[in-house]
């Protein structure tokens, strides 16, 4: 059993007890603590949240759990229920509410759930206010509300259907050059609520003809729900034998979007910000973020765009951050993760799908010519694990050291750039691990500068071997 917390909220496999896992215990816990947080930070008595789930097995025994903690602090609830992470955020927003919890554990496999805080701003909330909530948690320091105090329950059924009509409602997308193009679509929702939300948007997009792989939202994976490559080996297929012109693969809780092209080949979850972010500075001159991992390729288009491209730390909260601090008008994350600030400050793949199929529609090509237009990056992703004890952040300044003729960013760990390739090393907050990730113009020149800085670290800890590749 695991219990995970981070600035991505409270993650845990189910099960197991108090502690171990994400148990019943553990979500009133955590839960009691946020509402706490929330009305000390807003000095107001009478809160109301928005709370939203995937489609997850354990998504209701979690729902019910956290409903009844936030009542019984006498908080006030909308439950949007089987709903997406983009629709709460907005929900948030669109209800003035005073904050929001997303109970989805994303990209994980079944077992795993989790709670995702949302502040007033339908934004994650920031490591120093997580770090509040956990302490608050750990010494229990909340207390319940008098029975003539407790929450009021209510329902928002029709979430998705207003978060749709405000992503149609965009200057940018366009529906009518859609209709049009009469695209013939597929798409894998991985049996979670993508398989309500994507079906929907694509009908009030025009788009008739769609495959439809995995809809049904019952939460039984049909395979790993991550939308990486060697997860989409059946969308591939589906996609060329039904002769359709593109598919949109997302995660459990929609909001990372992987793209298919008509040949079956992969877009690149890296490349869905890139192409989006180059249709949005095609009609809006502007600046555009993403993560230190993320390819250079976004970099590029956007100083040929005439903007300035800016790298945050790896987290969706640094990405927003950074955006607001550069005013930027598009940005995200490499995991196919869109962040249009026109809509709101969080990913989203329903905006993600309507913003790419209109730069297809303008643009009159092929999912794979599309691709074409764009420089080809490639990362390599890697780890080292290393024994208990190892001191980590002696080594990535040992690494900085080497190399400190090279342009470096430590914002974040610790990336270098050489021309126009980079690495980036980043230790784990919950394992004695580094993570390298390095991209170059080739997957065998982006392994081999990987394999550079694992021989630098193998010196370093010489003459004890104290790791595994």
């Amino acid at each position: 059993m695991t219990l995970i917390k981070s600035i991505s909220g409270i993650r845990g496999t189910i099960g197991g007890k108090q502690g171990d896992g994400l148990s019943p215990l553990d979500i009133v816990r955590f839960t009691s603590a946020f509402a706490t947080y929330i009305k000390r930070s807003l000095h107001k008595d009478k809160l109301t949240f928005i709370i939203g789930r995937d489609a997850r097995i354990s998504g209701d025994m979690v729902n019910h759990t956290v409903v009844g903690a936030l009542l019984g602090c006498g908080v006030n609830v909308i439950d949007t229920g089987l709903s997406t992470t983009p629709t709460v955020e907005m929900s948030v927003i669109d209800n003035t509410a005073d904050a929001g919890i997303i109970i989805t554990a994303s990209h994980n496999p079944k077992q795993w759930n989790a709670l995702k805080l949302l502040n007033n701003k339908g934004e994650f909330i920031s490591a120093i206010e997580g770090n509040e909530v956990l302490r608050i948690a750990d010494e229990q320091d909340f207390e319940f509300a008098d029975v003539d105090k407790l929450g009021v329950y209510s329902k928002d059924d029709n979430a998705i259907q207003k978060h749709i009509e405000k992503v149609l409602a965009l200057p940018l997308v366009d529906r009518n050059a859609i209709k049009k193009a009469n695209f013939k679509v597929a798409i894998d929702c991985v049996n979670s609520t993508g398989g309500i939300a994507i079906p929907m948007l694509l009908d009030a997009l025009g788009v008739k003809n769609i495959e439809k792989l995995y809809c049904t939202p019952d939460g039984h994976f049909p395979h790993n729900p991550e939308p990486l490559p060697e997860n989409l080996s059946e969308i591939s297929r589906v996609v060329v034998q039904s002769k359709s012109h593109i598919g949109f693969v997302v995660d459990p809780d929609v909001d990372r979007l992987a793209i298919v092209c008509e040949d079956g080949e992969m877009f690149g979850e890296e490349y869905t910000l890139v192409a989006v972010a180059d249709y949005i500075l095609m009609h809006q001159k502007g600046n555009t973020v993403s993560n230190l991992s993320s390819t250079r390729a976004l970099r590029v288009i956007t100083e040929q765009a005439g903007g300035q491209y800016s790298a945050s730390a790896v987290g969706e909260v640094n990405v927003v951050e950074k955006m607001k601090e550069t005013n930027a008008v598009i940005g995200g994350e490499g995991n196919g993760g869109v962040i249009y600030p026109e809509l709101h400050y969080g990913r989203d793949s329903l905006v993600g799908i309507a913003l790419f199929l209109s730069h297809m529609a303008h643009s009159g090509l092929i999912c794979s010519a599309l691709r074409e237009k764009y420089p080809d990056y490639y990362i390599s992703k890697n780890k080292i694990e290393l024994s208990d004890g190892v001191d980590i952040d002696d080594i990535i300044s040992k690494i900085r050291t080497q190399y400190h003729k090279q342009p470096i960013n430590d914002i974040d760990g610790l990336k270098i750039e050489f021309d126009n390739e980079w690495v980036h090393l980043r230790r784990s907050n919950t394992e004695a691990i580094i993570r390298i990730y390095s991209e170059s113009d080739s997957m065998a020149k982006a392994d081999h500068l990987a394999n550079k800085i694992i021989s630098d670290i193998r010196e370093i800890l010489r003459p004890s071997i104290d790791f595994e590749k």
